[in-house]
């Protein structure tokens, strides 16, 4: 897996590097976060366009393909953002399963943070 994650950053930092050449890209750090973040904003938004979450309109049939398609642009700016950020693949592991670990620790209340003792609803 972390060969794959390896290869996505790679093709994202040549994309990347592209748009920024081609298109004479010049932003700091704090506008390349903002700008990110607002493209995944408009990603989410496409998402929910593909999905059935308005409960005042008739459902359609769910379109799969373009539904993985958005979650997929969504990887693109998440990539990007995790590069901006001083992230790498190597980081991106060890930071998740630290995390991911508090999070578990934290449905079992074992954590100073209120509220997340799953036990206690």
């Amino acid at each position: 897996m972390n060969d794959r994650l390896n290869e996505m950053f790679t093709m994202q930092t040549a994309l990347d590097e592209r748009v920024i050449s081609e298109r004479s890209v010049d932003k700091t750090h704090d506008e390349w976060v903002i700008g990110i973040t607002l493209a995944m904003e408009s990603e989410i938004d496409e998402i929910r366009r593909e999905i059935n979450w308005k409960w005042w309109k008739n459902p359609k049939e769910v379109n799969k393909e373009a539904l993985q398609y958005e979650v997929i642009d969504m990887w693109h700016f998440l990539l990007s953002l995790s590069r901006v950020v001083g992230l790498t693949p190597e980081s991106i592991h060890e930071i998740y399963k630290k995390k991911n670990a508090e999070n578990h620790d934290r449905q079992e209340g074992k954590t100073g943070k209120e509220g997340y003792n799953a036990s206690k609803q």
